[in-house]
């Protein structure tokens, strides 16, 4: 299970690397090309993204393979997502774990051009240690997992990863509840404008007594939310709006305006 946050955290990763591959002609991945195994790792890695934007996904597969072989990152990243995905090969979590795990294991130097794939492995480990590979041998590490979101969280400042955090410290799942400090994560996550944090964040307020501006942070985070994701914020939402006052109502419509415009915090 990834959420659309996660997703989209991946996507604009992705983003990083299309401006260094969109120059010249994809050719057949043969020895009569420009590129061949023997070729350099970046020019590999380039060959695989353009063929992959081409639809060649058999070609982008081999190209990315020789180009992790000699060490490219974001080429044993792509191989990853394929296999997560079931992109251009068989659906294989196991073989995405695996590649993601000598990502994580591989480390970064700070200030990285590296530092995106790092970041996004650690948080694809942390969601298989979450929810587990059926048939093979990750199973469910919630503790494992609560500790690569605490350290993408703390570290990295990921929005995604704080509110994955702050889900598993509200639930007491791999470690002690500790609602404050998961409320401390929602909030910064909020503040960045992730929308299930904001209405997360909001029906904790809510449920505090702080009612209008609660209510505000739900409807706010609903002008935000992927589809995906929709239907639990708008039960929450809906939930807080009819046993609101009129006058909260009211005031957290005209808040959540202010607040989807930037006006408020």
């Amino acid at each position: 299970m990834v959420t659309s946050e996660f997703k989209l955290f991946k996507f604009m990763l992705m983003g990083m690397w299309i401006a260094m591959a969109l120059s010249g002609p994809v050719h057949a991945f043969d020895i009569k090309s420009d590129v061949s195994k023997e070729s350099g790792p970046f020019d590999l890695f380039k060959f695989g993204f353009k063929a992959y934007k081409n639809g060649q996904k058999e070609e982008a597969v081999e190209a990315y393979k020789y180009a992790a072989e000699k060490g490219h990152t974001g080429s044993r990243w792509a191989l990853a997502n394929m296999y997560a995905d079931g992109d251009g090969v068989t659906q294989d979590d196991f073989e995405a774990f695996k590649i993601y795990s000598e990502i994580a294991q591989q480390g970064v130097e700070p200030g990285s051009e590296d530092t995106g794939f790092f970041v996004n492995a650690l948080l694809s480990l942390a969601n298989y240690y979450k929810h587990g590979i059926a048939g093979s041998p990750v199973k469910i590490d919630l503790t494992q997992a609560r500790q690569l979101y605490f350290q993408v969280a703390s570290t990295f400042g990921v929005p995604e990863a704080q509110f994955q955090l702050a889900q598993m410290m509200l639930a007491g799942e791999g470690g002690n509840a500790s609602p404050q400090q998961a409320k401390k994560w929602l909030n910064q996550a909020r503040k960045s404008g992730h929308p299930g944090a904001m209405a997360v964040f909001g029906n904790i307020l809510f449920d505090e007594g702080q009612t209008a501006r609660g209510l505000a942070l739900m409807t706010a985070a609903l002008d935000r939310c992927k589809p995906k994701d929709c239907n639990w914020m708008e039960a929450l939402q809906e939930q807080a709006f009819s046993v609101a006052n009129e006058a909260d109502r009211r005031t957290a419509v005209s808040l959540s305006h202010a607040i989807a415009s930037g006006s408020a915090d």
